[in-house]
């Protein structure tokens, strides 16, 4: 499995961060989830409006289909506005995942 992260300032100002994630999880996690090989999403941010998203993906030739020439461009241009500056990406090889485990559920 390969993990794909793209870290992003959103402009809090213009847009609060839940409504970003909520745009997010309306508009373009649909669509990520027909790209071939995505596995899963986790969106991390604080209320400075630093926000990352890390995806998974089957293959490290999945995580980077969608790159300079694939819809990833695309999509981060539609939503230029709501961002302070330019997103930065990065893919890595997944060595270890733990995934968490809800309050309460058994270990």
């Amino acid at each position: 499995m390969h993990a794909r992260t793209t870290q992003l300032e959103i402009d809090t100002v213009r847009v609060p961060m839940d409504a970003a994630v909520a745009l997010f999880e309306v508009e373009v996690l649909p669509r990520l989830r027909e790209q071939a090989g995505f596995v899963g999403v986790y969106v991390l941010a604080n209320p400075d409006g630093k926000a990352m998203l890390v995806s998974f993906w089957e293959t490290a030739a999945d995580a980077d289909v969608s790159g300079a020439d694939g819809w990833y461009p695309a999509v981060l241009d539609e939503y230029v506005t709501l961002f302070r500056s330019p997103p930065g990406r990065e893919r890595y090889e997944v060595r270890l995942a733990v995934p968490p485990v809800p309050a309460g559920a058994p270990s």
